[in-house]
Order: structure tokens, then C-alpha cells, then sequence
């Protein structure tokens, strides 16, 4: 769950050139004594060298036998200089591990590379360790029904460090009345790692010789990633509530009985606790304000400021209502089934949450986040998982888009820059999926942003987009520049968010990402400034009625309607690509974007 730059090594060669063949691997020998004594590196004593008998040769084999001894024990040497500058400028040093010895820096920062978290201190930190109590002052005088419904936590995990798994399941033990929690089901995503096996499984067994049955292991025979993995834990869960959370979590007091109630009174309600942050380097508690989730439109989630009616309330204990999930989450176990699980078609990881939030409100339920329920998760530095998370992501967005996002796709569209038409992206059968739909008989997406997530920006006027190329440089593209800046610039094309451009039916140009929320800051626009490219923000730029309208149509001239001078290159010895961007009287160069939407022309 989580809410989105060599050293030159020595070759050493000797040519059999007659009687020069001395001299060279001499003087070679001399160069690398030197720096040998230098650097202070100590040269292993030399084993016995065979001679090849009646073989001229063989002064000159025992010296490149002795040359690549001496190269591999240099090469050993600058590796380990290469790595001790790795792991002093590793993040995880930067407010940890100071006082560690270099043996114990390397361990843990060969952990810290596998886990994305610092699992060398986790190991040394006590299972059930204290944290502060964060719920608001009004949670504590809350009481609560004695009848409400049991619990199955889920964990899931790939490659866990051990402690944090135990870490997670003894917190919630301990901070779950134990009349409520009905069991913990660990669901291991096909791990590699050892000690998730016969150490974790040993855990198992003593506390189900005290507690029968009470943790259940679920282990896959290949990795199925995050989404499968959490189906395949509430299919084995048995309690009328079921929490599914990632295996690297801690629970604070009083976490449960707010969740349960809350569901209890309307079991159409999916509930998200209030996340903190546990250090991924000091393992130190940090609190977040308390927020709603959402996403942009690349489908990330994110978190968002409660809506207005949660702040007019004035009680911070109050539930709020929320447009998405982060991931983690609580659902009555049968009505979790009947609204559809996961959507087990999507991928690895991303997508899935926003894609239940979206569909729980379109057809008949509701989200919730409780600020008297905090639970504190591990964000990762990186995630050791997956290689290319962004391609997973991008497939399971388009997924919900196809779906549930009706004439709104094509914003997901826009957003990865993609076209709408032939992709090239296999998402995969969705007919499931649309019949669920069908079936639900779920409300339009166009609703949902109405009434759910007022918030999200929309861009129904945007006719065209993908990255912006002057025929006289096809091999580059308009790029927004760096952020400060505000001055567009010439790069290299790489199609990246930067290069991102939405020609819109209104005639302006936003340049860069699309902002996802009124609460964001606004789109840039492309504005002539006295004669000057510049980025202004557009809703700035209209209220000032600066000159931010082009004219544009594919193929040719980009011409500013009020100013009548075109944007073109211009031969520019100072720039690395030999030109840049000027505005001036229009000379006929001609402009293509990639992207044209379906029924639009441009």
C-alpha cells in the first residue's frame, strides 16, 4: 500500500611482443605495486606458478598469472570503496545508524536493498513495543455496543522481513479484544525467503498449541501478487468482518470496536482506518492528519483533505466519508462477495482499491475512513517486488476505466498518455466485470464524480493529446522544463509526464501533468509573455486575460490568436540540441500532437 541516478576498472594486458613483452608487463607491475602501496591494499602471498617447461614463454605466463592476481585484488578493492560510499549515502543513514560499525552498515544495508524498510533494526525491536496512543481526545469516551460481530485479520506478504510479520500479528493481538478477533490468517504470496518457513511456521504451531486454530497459513505455489493474494485470504477467513491489511503494520488501542460498529449498522459500508506512517528508517511512529483517499487520474491513490461536511461537523472523532480506499481495508465478509471481491483480472499491484471505491459507491454502498481507528503502516523506500510496478498499474487503470469510467475513460487515457484506440495494452476479458455491473445495476461515473468526488477535475474539453513535435526536429518535444522555472523548454522526446500536452476546444495548451483536484495546484498553460513562451497557471492566466489561447490544428502552425506570433524553433548555438523555442512572426513551421480523441478533430 502505498500513496507515488562508474568506477572505470582496471584491464590488464600483456602482448607476447618479442623481447618488449618485459618492459611492458614490467612497467604494468610497477603501475599497480604503486598504487597497491598507495591505497594500503594487502596482496595475498602468491601461490607456486608452474612453469611450462622448455617453453621461452613461461616468465611471461607467470607474470600475467601474477598480473591478474594483483588486478582482481585492486578490482576487490575499488568494488568495496564503491560500495562503502553506496551505503554511507543511503537514505536509510541519513537519520539512523551513525554509530555503527562498516560490517553492520553493509548488513543492514543489504537488508534495507531487500526489504525497502530497515529490517536490521526491526530485528532488534521488541514485538510488542509501545506506540502513542494518535486518536482524537473524542474517541476515548466513545462506548460501544457488547455485541458486536468477530473479525478474521488477514496479512498478506512476498519476502517479509520475519520480525515485522510478527511485529503485525502481535499487535493485533494484543490490541484487539480478544472476544472480537475470531482469527489471524497469514496469506504468503510465494516467498523465497527461509525463515518464512519453518521459523514463521514454528510460531505458528505454538500459538495454535495455546490457541487452536486460532493463525491460519495460506501459502501460494507461485506469486499471484497483492490482489489475488487478498482474495485469497477473505476465502479462507470464517468471521463475519474481515480485515484485509499488508503484513507490515501495527494496530493501536482501540482500533476495532469503531470498525465493527460502523459496519454493523450498515454492512454496505467498506471502512478504511486512519493510516500514520512508521519510518521506514527509524521504525519512529509518525502522525498523519486525519484525511480522506482518493486518486488522480492516472489512478494512484492519494490522500485527500476531508470534504467541507466533515468539517462542519467541528468533531474530529466523526467518520468521513471518502471518494476511494488507500488499500487496506474492513468489509463485511458476505457483502464483500456479493459486490464483486477484487478484480482478480487486474495485476500485481495498483488500481484494485480505487477500482472497490468506485464501484462500492456506484452500486449502493459506501466508504469511510474512522479517525478513532489508527492503524500505523511501513511506506517503503522502494518496492523489492516487482520491477515495473508502473506497467501493472497502468494495465489495471485502464481496466477500471473500461469499466466503470463510461465516457470518462479517456481522462485515464489522457493522464498515461495513451491512445484510445489500439493501445497495445492488453487489459485483458472485462466481460465479467461489465456484467457485475450490469447486474448491480450501478450508477454512472459521471454521478459518482457529481456527487462522491466533487473534487476531481474534469477535462471534457480536451480534443487532443501526447507530446507536441515541430517536423523540423521530429527527435524532439515541447517539455515543461524544470518546475521553478516556468519556461517551457526542447528535450529529447521520452513521452513522459513532462512531455505530456491537452490541446482543449476552449484553444489553450496545458503542458505537464494533469492536475487531479480543485485542491491542487491548477494546470500550467502555455501564455506568450511579451514575446516570450512561459508556463502560467491556466486559471491565473484567464483571470488576468493573458494571451493563452492558440490557434492549432494537426500538421500545422501554432499561432497565439491575440499576439498573431507563431511558436517555433529557432537555431540556438547555446542549446545542446541546436535550438529552441521562440515566439515570432509565423514562418509556416508545422506542429503534430500524437493523441486526437474519438470524435474530435483538430
Amino acid at each position: 500500500m502505498a500513496c507515488t541516478r562508474r568506477t572505470k576498472t582496471l584491464v590488464s594486458t600483456c602482448v607476447i611482443l618479442s623481447g618488449m613483452t618485459n618492459i611492458v608487463c614490467l612497467l604494468y607491475v610497477g603501475w599497480v605495486t604503486n598504487y597497491i602501496a598507495n591505497v594500503y591494499i594487502k596482496v595475498p602471498m602468491p601461490v607456486p606458478e608452474k612453469k611450462l617447461e622448455g617453453d621461452k614463454k613461461g616468465d611471461t605466463l607467470r607474470i600475467i598469472e601474477r598480473l591478474d592476481r594483483l588486478e582482481n585484488v585492486v578490482n576487490q578493492h575499488i568494488q568495496d570503496l564503491h560500495k562503502y560510499k553506496s551505503f554511507s549515502d543511503s537514505s536509510l543513514f541519513a537519520h539512523w545508524g551513525q554509530e555503527l560499525s562498516a560490517d553492520s552498515r553493509r548488513v543492514a544495508l543489504k537488508m534495507f536493498q531487500y526489504y525497502g524498510y530497515n529490517g536490521y533494526l526491526s530485528d532488534r525491536l521488541s514485538l510488542d513495543r509501545a506506540i502513542p496512543d494518535l486518536r482524537p481526545d473524542g474517541c476515548k469516551n466513545i462506548t460501544y455496543p457488547s455485541n458486536l460481530p468477530q473479525v478474521s485479520i488477514v496479512f498478506i506478504f512476498v519476502n517479509e522481513a520475519l520480525s515485522v510479520i510478527l511485529r503485525s500479528i502481535h499487535s493485533a493481538m494484543h490490541r484487539t479484544p480478544s472476544h472480537l478477533l475470531k482469527e489471524i490468517i497469514l496469506v504468503d504470496d510465494y516467498s523465497d525467503n527461509d525463515e518464512l518457513k519453518e521459523k514463521l511456521q514454528d510460531f505458528v504451531s505454538e500459538t495454535n498449541s495455546q490457541h487452536p486454530g486460532f493463525i491460519k497459513v495460506v501459502r501460494h505455489n507461485k506469486q499471484e501478487g497483492l490482489i489475488r493474494s487478498r482474495v485469497s485470504g477473505w476465502r479462507a477467513a470464517t468471521a463475519p468482518v474481515v480485515a484485509l491489511f499488508d503484513a507490515h503494520v501495527e494496530f493501536n488501542i482501540g482500533w476495532a470496536e469503531p470498525v465493527l460498529m460502523r459496519i454493523q449498522e450498515d454492512r454496505t459500508r467498506i471502512i478504511s482506518p486512519s493510516f500514520d506512517n512508521i519510518k521506514y528508517d527509524t521504525f519512529e511512529i509518525e502522525e498523519y492528519p486525519l484525511s480522506a483517499q482518493g486518486f488522480d487520474w492516472e489512478l494512484w491513490c492519494r490522500y485527500l483533505n476531508p470534504p467541507k461536511s466533515w468539517w462542519h461537523q467541528a468533531n474530529n472523532s466523526a467518520p468521513i466519508r471518502s471518494p476511494s480506499l488507500i488499500g487496506c481495508f474492513v468489509v463485511d465478509r458476505l457483502y464483500f462477495e456479493e459486490i464483486g471481491l477484487l478484480d482478480e483480472g487486474m495485476e500485481v499491484y495498483g488500481g484494485e482499491n480505487v477500482e472497490l471505491g468506485v464501484r462500492v459507491w456506484q452500486c449502493g454502498g459506501s466508504v469511510e475512513v474512522l479517525p478513532c481507528a489508527r492503524i500505523a503502516h511501513i511506506e517503503r523506500a522502494h518496492k523489492p517486488y516487482t520491477e515495473d510496478l508502473t506497467s501493472h498499474v497502468r494495465r489495471n487503470a485502464l481496466r477500471v476505466a473500461e469499466v466503470w469510467m463510461d465516457e470518462f475513460k479517456s481522462h485515464v487515457y489522457m493522464a498515461w498518455n495513451i491512445p484510445q484506440e489500439d493501445s497495445g495494452i492488453d487489459i485483458g476479458d472485462i466481460s465479467e466485470r461489465k456484467a457485475l455491473r450490469k447486474r448491480l445495476q450501478c450508477k454512472t461515473f459521471r454521478w459518482y464524480l457529481v456527487n462522491i468526488y466533487p473534487e476531481m477535475r474534469m477535462y471534457t474539453d480536451t480534443i487532443a493529446y501526447g507530446v507536441l513535435k515541430n517536423s523540423l526536429k521530429s527527435d524532439l518535444c515541447l517539455d515543461q522544463g524544470p518546475d521553478t522555472d516556468n519556461i517551457p523548454i526542447l528535450y529529447l522526446c521520452h513521452g513522459m509526464t513532462p512531455q505530456n500536452v491537452y490541446y482543449t476546444s476552449t484553444q489553450q495548451l496545458h503542458v505537464g501533468v494533469l492536475s487531479p483536484t480543485i485542491d491542487d495546484d491548477d494546470n500550467k498553460c502555455l501564455v506568450d509573455v511579451n514575446s516570450r513562451p512561459r508556463l502560467i497557471e491556466c486559471s491565473y492566466a484567464t483571470a488576468k486575460r493573458m494571451k493563452l489561447h492558440w490557434l492549432f490544428t494537426q500538421g500545422g502552425s501554432i499561432q497565439n490568436r491575440k499576439s498573431k506570433r507563431c511558436l517555433e524553433l529557432v537555431a540556438s548555438n547555446d542549446n545542446e540540441f541546436g535550438y529552441q523555442l521562440a515566439l515570432q512572426k509565423c514562418t509556416g513551421q508545422k506542429w503534430s500532437i500524437t493523441n486526437t480523441l474519438p470524435g474530435s478533430s483538430l
